[in-house]
């Protein structure tokens, strides 16, 4: 599985969790942090924790462990190192603060309207 797909798939599991303003960001030309950066907001700690622990279950599945994740205490920010790709899971208030987006604006955004859920 490339890391592309591997992202797509985190974007996958997190729609289906109900994830908010889900993005897919291509860093791999910009940084050696990784290839890809996956964004999800949600609306309480329970949900960060919840989309958190989904994208864990479900990458475990198909074979994948995160070399570290960090956040789980306080579920504000609970970033999840998939060595190509980081999973970013904001309550909103916090990515709000943060913006990574704003900070990776360099960056080229992948387009994922075709695997996400219409709502």
């Amino acid at each position: 599985m490339t890391s592309l797909e591997q992202a797509k798939t985190i974007v996958k599991v997190l729609d289906k969790k109900k994830g908010k303003d889900i993005k897919l960001v291509e860093i791999k030309n910009l940084s050696s942090l990784g290839d890809y950066f996956v964004i999800a907001s949600a609306t309480s700690t329970t949900q960060v924790k919840s989309l958190a622990d989904e994208v864990e279950e479900e990458m475990t599945k198909l074979g994948f462990e995160p070399n570290r994740v960090e956040g789980r205490q306080s579920a504000q920010w609970i970033l999840m190192d998939y060595y190509d790709v980081m999973v970013h899971v904001f309550l909103e208030e916090s990515r709000n603060f943060y913006n990574l987006e704003r900070l990776w604006c360099d960056a080229p955004q992948v387009d994922i309207s075709d695997i996400l859920t219409k709502n």
